[in-house]
């Protein structure tokens, strides 16, 4: 399994959405220039991310960008799997795809396990676990 550019740049936009919680709406264009990601491919991320109900926006003066809930209660998988499709290392564990091998697979086991283990790192960890080791300063940091 490969997090694609997508995946890791929809994190760091989490992140610092939930570095900036208690300041309310955050603008994209800020995320942008902190992160040195453009604002288009940023768009496009927010855009998943907002369908997905994880974070809202607003229009305006004070408009920007804000997490629909608490940096707690946002695992990284959820983000992962909105931006990324199925974490699964193979595809016969995606549910959709049953495999005619599945009962004689002597790889099964070994790919279930893998799966168990990411699904147990990535939903584990919510936004404010990773933020645990910013700086107070908060600006030198890296996402």
């Amino acid at each position: 399994m490969k997090i694609s550019t997508k995946g890791r740049y929809g994190l760091r936009l989490m992140l610092e959405l939930a570095a900036n919680y208690t300041k309310g709406n955050i603008p994209l264009k800020y995320i942008s220039q902190k992160q040195n990601i453009s604002d288009k491919y940023l768009e496009q991320i927010i855009n998943s991310l907002g369908k997905a109900g994880l974070v809202k926006s607003a229009r305006g003066s004070q408009g920007g960008y804000r997490l629909a809930y608490p940096p707690e209660k946002i695992s990284v998988g959820s983000i992962l799997r909105t931006l990324e499709g199925s974490l699964s290392p193979v595809p016969c564990l995606d549910g959709e795809n049953e495999c005619e091998k599945r009962n004689s697979c002597l790889t099964l086991p070994l790919w279930e396990e893998l799966n168990d283990a990411i699904k147990n790192v990535v939903d584990q960890k919510s936004l404010s676990d990773l933020l645990k080791d910013m700086p107070d300063n908060g600006d030198d940091y890296c996402i």
